[in-house]
């Protein structure tokens, strides 16, 4: 999920630390997602078959996927690359770092076969890296993804670590504003109070706006699921649309009441769509 602007994480990442800014990062073991670390991956990996690679977005968390995995694990090998957003060098903060590192991750896990799914900033790697590898994707899935355009939100800025500025932006990202829980609220303060993570994320949300894919994705031929918020006023339902007409092999689902990650606000309807699309599909991505 990206919701804040530049301008704003800019704002954020200058007040100090929290006081307790030693404690060690909450695990996500509570979210009942086994997370495996191999010394230079962390990534999520369940179930067999033609494989799901799932792609976060810039506050988004592996948790955040947490219904797709338990759904699709059953039938389908259910993939997460935890994307090395605060950690990576400053240098590489940018598109072409994330995108290089999700080509590392795919070759050195031998991975074949697969579908990108990507949410928001996760949405447009899964662009880039299709349009660098077509041959090896089978077929995209993009939900409030970026690539063509953000809403900047504007209004005016907050004080330094405004805890209820934050809470107001994390509730933006959806319909029903109750799912911005207060863990979910903590999780951003204490990125957007981290001054390494927060250089990091300027940097690479500077290149996400710079890199409008509208003239290079018409050569995308990929099978394309497009399932958006009709409520999402981030990328709002006029993004959708122009997706739908630069991808020349997509289709649109909204689901109403819903915002910036219908995969946790509507989970149930939001795997419907899913599984409807790669059973629909399944006789043309093996003509490929």
């Amino acid at each position: 999920m990206l919701i804040y602007t530049i301008t704003e994480i800019k704002k954020l990442c200058t007040k100090q630390w929290f006081q307790n800014q030693n404690k060690k990062p909450k695990s996500e073991t509570h979210m009942e997602l086994q997370i495996k670390d191999d010394g230079k991956f962390q990534y999520i990996d369940e179930g067999e078959g033609e494989v799901l690679l799932l792609l976060h977005g810039l506050f988004g968390a592996l948790s955040n996927w947490k219904t797709v995995v338990n759904h699709f694990s059953k039938n389908y090998r259910v993939i997460i690359p935890m994307m090395p957003i605060y950690t990576m060098s400053l240098r590489k903060a940018d598109l072409k770092g994330l995108v290089n590192f999700i080509e590392d991750f795919i070759e050195t896990k031998k991975i074949e076969n697969y579908n990108l799914i990507g949410n928001s900033l996760g949405g447009h790697i899964a662009l880039l890296y299709t349009l660098k590898a077509k041959q090896k994707v089978r077929r995209m899935v993009l939900t409030g993804s970026s690539g063509l355009f953000e809403n900047g939100m504007g209004g005016s800025y907050p004080k330094r670590g405004d805890y209820g500025f934050i809470q107001e932006r994390v509730a933006y990202t959806f319909y029903d504003p109750n799912l911005a829980t207060k863990d979910l609220v903590d999780d951003v303060y204490n990125i957007t109070t981290t001054n390494s993570k927060c250089l990091r994320m300027i940097s690479i949300a500077r290149s996400a706006q710079r890199n409008n894919l509208s003239k290079e994705i018409t050569k995308i031929d990929r099978p394309t699921l497009l399932v958006w918020g009709l409520n999402d006023t981030i990328t709002p339902p006029v993004v959708a649309h122009e997706f739908n007409r630069l991808l020349p092999n997509s289709e649109l689902r909204f689901i109403d009441r819903c915002g910036h990650a219908p995969m946790m606000e509507h989970p149930e309807l939001f795997n419907q769509y899913l599984e409807n699309f790669l059973q629909r599909t399944a006789d043309e991505v093996l003509a490929i």
